[in-house]
């Protein structure tokens, strides 16, 4: 049975997507230093909606990146609290010509809106306030407490509010976190997110001679930093995916036999995955490990770059005095970020080659979880995406990494309910990012129900 709040949405529709075109227009890109102005706009843009539609104590609160919004209202006696988070920062839009249409005018297109920022995390933010809006215009309350807090560095490691979250856990005390910032295990298919990896981003910075040298006039004498950056990277992994840092693996929990059936019947294809979404003639990884132990209950160990040296056209004979390169891992639950990248900054130094130093960075990092689907809020998100959907919730986790909600069970104590509406391929990070049109709809509607349920 529809409730007025639900009505409310629905009739209200297409005022809310126009709202979120104009929020998606602003290109508020957390990493490049000239889209600073744009990042506080978003923010102050969602303040704004925030007073508009009832919500208190709303402010802006800066930090050492761009600003959190903040937002309260706490009228419901004897109900629990939720505490609301999202991000409002997207990714860079390279390579722009890829796109086709541009990356910050929203366009809608085969049943998605495409756009940066259009499921990763505006889309999905937007539900959550227009949630909030819907509550608020059709019963004049909410049916229980909420605290909010959006960041705008989530994209480049979120140090602002994880150094917020630690210094004032009361400002931010509550039951449970409500995140929207994940997917949907398949179109149509409700999904709870109950596991995440965790992460550690380094940097490998090797240096050789004092300054570039001649290739003729020195090769075979002078230390090549990047061949020697190449014999490290190269010992880090072996060709069947098996990480070769001393102890590694030694404090992972692997998931229950339960949970390893449960993911067996999920509705997946192999070899769609392979051909639509990743790409490649085949896939790889750890022999003995299905697709989804090794993208959700195994650790990776990526290269994401190596910058430096000569990448112009034509020739250049050069032995670059330094090579760099940017290095990650995700880690399990059982692994933490400071024992990860311990073995791994001891483990670089003992490989680095005679002739060359070696300095190792970790640049972010942040904790693996598990949440357990036994607590109430998990039973009423299921309970309320089975009605909006029509079909009975799966449980999944995640290959990807959301530290907030590590620092919401360390600092708060809380756990989070991971309640997201992309789709597998909605191109996250990359061009032509889409929001399937339906699932916005629905994803308003089902927190709505989820907030309904849970303040019951």
């Amino acid at each position: 049975m529809s409730s007025p709040a639900v009505t409310y949405a629905r009739q209200n529709h297409p005022r809310f997507l126009k709202e979120l075109k104009d929020l998606l227009r602003i290109p508020s890109v957390s990493t490049l230093p000239e889209n600073k102005g744009d990042c506080r706009r978003a923010a102050e843009f969602l303040a704004a909606e925030f007073t508009r539609i009832g919500m208190e104590h709303v402010r802006l609160i800066d930090t050492t990146g761009h600003p959190l919004v903040y937002a309260d209202w706490r009228h419901a006696a004897g109900k629990p609290t939720a505490l609301f988070y999202g991000h409002y920062d997207v990714q860079p839009t390279d390579p722009d010509d890829e796109w086709l249409s541009p990356p910050f005018e929203p366009t809608e297109r085969d049943g998605n809106l495409y756009g940066r920022g259009t499921c990763d995390d505006k889309g999905q933010v937007w539900s959550q306030v227009k949630a909030l809006e819907s509550l608020m215009a059709a019963d004049g309350k909410l049916p229980l407490n909420v605290r909010v807090i959006l960041e705008g560095d989530e994209e480049v490691g979120g140090e602002g509010i994880a150094e917020y979250v630690a210094s004032k856990p009361a400002d931010l005390k509550a039951d449970f976190a409500l995140v929207c910032d994940t997917e949907l295990f398949a179109p149509g298919l409700p999904t709870l997110c109950v596991g995440l990896r965790g992460m550690i981003y380094t940097e490998l910075e090797v240096r050789g001679a004092k300054t570039d040298l001649h290739s003729g006039m020195y090769g075979g004498a002078a230390p090549n930093p990047f061949m020697s950056l190449a014999h490290m990277l190269a010992k880090l992994k072996d060709e069947n995916g098996h990480i070769l840092i001393p102890g590694f693996y030694d404090d992972i929990i692997p998931p229950s036999p339960e949970e390893l059936k449960a993911w067996k019947s999920l509705p997946f294809d192999e070899e769609h995955y392979r051909k639509t979404e990743v790409g490649s003639r085949t896939l790889v990884g750890e022999s003995g490990y299905s697709v989804m132990e090794r993208t959700w209950a195994r650790p990776s160990l990526d290269v994401h770059g190596i910058p430096g040296g000569f990448i112009g056209a034509g020739a250049k004979t050069v032995i670059p005095a330094k090579a760099l390169a940017k290095v990650s891992m995700r880690l399990v639950p059982g692994m933490t970020p400071a024992k990860a990248f311990a073995l791994y900054k001891a483990y670089v130094e003992k490989i680095t080659p005679v002739g060359v130093d070696v300095d190792v960075r970790l640049i972010h990092s942040g904790d693996a979880c598990l949440v357990r689907v036994d607590n109430p809020y998990i039973q009423a998100a299921t309970k309320a995406l089975h009605e909006v959907w029509g079909k009975e919730t799966v449980f999944i986790r995640s290959g990807g990494s959301i530290p907030i909600v590590g620092d919401f069970d360390r600092h708060l104590g809380m756990p989070s309910v991971m309640m997201g509406f992309g789709l597998p391929d909605d191109n996250i990070h990359a061009p032509n990012e889409k929001y399937h049109l339906k699932n916005f709809e629905l994803g308003i509607e089902s927190i709505v129900r989820f907030l309904e349920e849970a303040g019951k």
